[in-house]
């Protein structure tokens, strides 16, 4: 009998620690842009606000999602430099507490909004990818290979929470998903070079174009 109470106690715990089946998440995404080896692009950053979730629009006053940690990983090799910056609807807004740490091959963007006057204005339920929130200027490197360069959002230092910080949502508690993004770099066109044939009916162009305008 010991047993059998000392097995279904440890099943128990056992399921009770297991996400919660068709439980809802908020989201975090960063967007896919198309991008050319030597150039800058901006990165969009969004946060979905869905129903259900502990954080959100269809939830009481205290538990909005007035706060957010986003930390982005990227390949250094092939990115020269990277800001991360409020965007979209967080742009007017004016943080009480704003932070952009950073380290080698990542950027951070830290913000908490006070709730009665700086309410995030998010649609609850948008279509995906959401509410833009954030952008990432990014300077791509002239050496960057053609092909996808990966922005991973970080699993662990990314969460969502409201202005006082008592409610999370976090991947490990279930109630926040991420959804990472990517530059697809390609190459600069080359300009073609000019033929000696080319070069020398240009010259004579040239030089014909002087004497008329001199001759004037």
């Amino acid at each position: 009998m010991k047993v059998w109470k000392s097995f279904i106690i440890a099943l128990f715990g056992t399921i009770t620690a297991l996400p919660i089946m068709g439980q809802s998440a908020d989201v975090v995404t960063v967007g896919t842009v198309a991008g050319v080896a030597g150039s800058a692009v901006d990165v969009p950053v969004y946060i979905r606000d869905v129903s259900g979730t502990p954080l959100g629009m269809d939830q009481p006053f205290g538990s909005r999602i007035q706060s957010y940690g986003i930390t982005v990983n990227y390949p250094t090799a092939a990115i020269q430099s990277v800001t991360f910056t409020r965007a979209g609807i967080t742009a007017p807004l004016t943080p009480s507490f704003e932070s952009n740490p950073s380290t080698p091959g990542s950027i951070t963007l830290l913000d908490v909004f006070q709730e009665s006057t700086n309410l995030i204005p998010f649609t609850s339920n948008a279509p995906a990818p959401g509410n833009q929130i954030g952008v990432l200027h990014v300077v791509i490197s002239p050496a960057a290979p053609a092909g996808p360069l990966t922005l991973t959002l970080a699993s662990t230092l990314t969460q969502l929470s409201n202005q006082s910080g008592t409610i999370t949502e976090r991947t490990t508690l279930s109630t926040l998903q991420l959804v990472s993004g990517a530059i697809a770099v390609s190459q600069p066109t080359p300009v073609p070079a000019l033929s000696p044939w080319a070069l020398t009916v240009m010259a004579l162009l040239i030089g014909v174009t002087a004497l008329i305008v001199l001759r004037r």
